[in-house]
């Protein structure tokens, strides 16, 4: 698996949903599908006058996700930016011509309202749930940097075992210490909870 097969994923799923936050703080969730998939880029369509293009004037952070049939996850997340104005008909002229259904929407020359935006850095969360034990692994597109999340053992493991036993995906390893298979961890935080000494740190937030 790699951010390109996931992109390609994306593609296959066609309606995506778009998370923003609007200016009150409330997140915000639309379903968007006039969508063009490049190797290393996004690029989406909407009209000017929607609260979801202000949002993304405003802020620019967007979070997508998109579930496949076979129990996929697959979240981007990244800083949409507009394309520059001379590109703007381009790429509109793009996106119409593979979602033969916009000209119903946007006929003639109404089109010209939306704005067209890319996405060209970008994190890609992968979480497959139809395997077991489950499978994620995290991939940078364009320059994006990941972050890393999840849950790590630290020194002061005096490998005992709990976190393993507890763990539902079995993917914890003897070792001094311990070790989490983190392609395979769940993200439940079942070990954090039960170490008797407190050797199980997060990472970092995760939802």
């Amino acid at each position: 698996m790699d951010g390109q097969t996931c992109l390609k994923k994306l593609q296959l799923v066609g309606v995506l949903a778009f998370a923003t936050v609007d200016r009150d703080g409330a997140p915000q969730v639309r379903s968007i599908s006039a969508i063009h998939y490049e190797p290393e880029a996004l690029y989406f369509f909407t009209a000017r006058g929607k609260d979801f293009c202000r949002q993304l004037l405003d802020d620019g952070r967007v979070q997508i996700l998109g579930y496949t049939r076979f129990k996929e996850m697959i979240r981007l997340s990244g800083r949409a930016e507009p394309v520059p104005e001379d590109q703007q008909a381009r790429w509109r002229d793009v996106i119409f011509g593979e979602q033969p259904y916009l000209a119903n929407v946007y006929p003639g020359d109404t089109r010209e309202i939306g704005v067209v935006f890319a996405i060209r850095r970008a994190v890609i969360e992968y979480f497959h749930l139809g395997v077991r034990p489950i499978f994620r692994e995290t991939y940078a597109l364009g320059g994006g940097e990941a972050a890393p999340r999840g849950f790590v053992i630290g020194e002061e493991c005096i490998g005992c075992g709990i976190c393993a036993e507890h763990c539902p995906q079995h993917c914890i390893a003897p070792g001094q210490p311990y070790v989490i298979a983190q392609e395979h961890c769940l993200h439940c935080g079942n070990c954090l909870a039960h170490c008797p000494v407190s050797a199980v740190r997060r990472r970092e937030a995760v939802s």
